[in-house]
């Protein structure tokens, strides 16, 4: 068995796609996966697999719950080097934050990126992991809050680096 995080994007936000965390424990375990953990309410699970699920889980949910969200599978390996890869060193994890992306964006309009950014915010895009370090706070981040226009070919979840320290520790 491997060890696999699944990140969702889009749920219970807003009172909108509401996923009940030991419903979604629950529904996993019964289709056969193994030491499922969730943490938080925003859809970030550590569970066991033989093999990496492709679209099992969003059909699950979807089946279950009325609606199929994006969800974001990485190995243990993978979730370590985002982390590892990421070029800006805080201990502050509120203020850094890694997007996930469904695929490696092939266009990215970096003026556009640099013309939304606040003098104190920097980020970089990592294969699939956009990183941006906004220690004003993210909720004040014009660059966070229109980055979407910048990334229309892919879609993207965002963690901060609190939650991804949780979720290694999970892991470990």
């Amino acid at each position: 068995m491997e060890t696999w995080v699944a990140l969702l994007r889009g749920i219970n936000v807003g009172g909108k796609n509401i996923l009940p965390m030991k419903e979604l424990v629950k529904l996993l375990e019964t289709n056969g996966y193994t030491d499922v953990q969730t943490y938080i309410q925003s859809g970030n699970v550590v569970f066991k697999s033989a093999a990496k699920p492709s679209n099992e889980i969003g059909a699950l949910i979807e089946g279950k719950f009325g609606f199929k969200p994006s969800v974001f599978i990485l190995s243990d390996h993978e979730l370590k080097e985002a982390a590892i890869n990421s070029p800006f060193q805080t201990d502050i994890g509120k203020t850094l934050h890694f997007f996930f992306c469904d695929q490696v964006p092939q266009a990215v309009d970096y003026g556009f990126l640099d013309e939304l950014k606040a003098p104190s915010e920097q980020y970089q895009l990592i294969d699939k992991v956009f990183y941006l370090y906004a220690p004003d706070g993210i909720g004040r981040s014009k660059l966070a809050e229109k980055m979407g226009r910048t990334f229309k070919d892919v879609i993207m979840t965002g963690r901060n680096l609190n939650t991804i320290n949780k979720l290694i520790g999970m892991i470990e």
